[in-house]
């Protein structure tokens, strides 16, 4: 799914609004994305949206933050949000050597068989499990592979 030419939220100037998300995407996919923050906080994510100059557009990624035991501060990019007219997807990116890891997550059918044909990127042993959200149907599967991520690649 690499459609960023048709990413939504291109005004540099005008970091993006519940309003204008409102106004982008259709009822479904809002509510969906309001669950989605609103399960944040028990998920330790905290979202911010950044201006991604490659893609022309702003895009939210999801950053879990910790302390080590050492008292080292940590912070790793979860998931990658973009915003298309009706719709946002999720992307969540692995390790190749995780994938078959991944593949034992309690996931939907959909959600396995595109993990399994995903393939890597731009010769990096990295792929990304990219869920497109019109609705709250993928949000369990969302919940999971940012679980699977922060126990994995931490």
């Amino acid at each position: 799914m690499n459609e960023h030419k048709d990413v939504q939220l291109r005004d540099r100037e005008t970091k993006p609004t519940d309003e204008m998300l409102k106004a982008v995407l259709a009822r479904g996919s809002y509510n969906a994305y309001e669950a989605l923050q609103e399960a944040l906080p028990r998920l330790e994510i905290e979202q911010e949206w950044m201006w991604y100059t490659p893609h022309k557009a702003w895009y939210a990624k999801g950053l879990y933050r910790w302390t080590t035991s050492r008292g080292t501060k940590k912070e790793k990019v979860l998931y990658w949000l973009y915003v298309f007219d009706g719709y946002f997807c999720v992307a969540v990116w692995f390790k190749e050597k995780n994938r078959a890891e991944i593949l034992k997550a309690d996931l939907r059918d959909e959600t396995k068989k595109m993990i399994r044909e995903a393939e890597t990127e731009m010769g990096m042993p990295t792929f990304s499990a990219m869920l497109k959200m019109t609705d709250g149907a993928v949000l369990d599967d969302i919940y999971a592979l940012i679980e699977c991520k922060k126990k994995l690649e931490l």
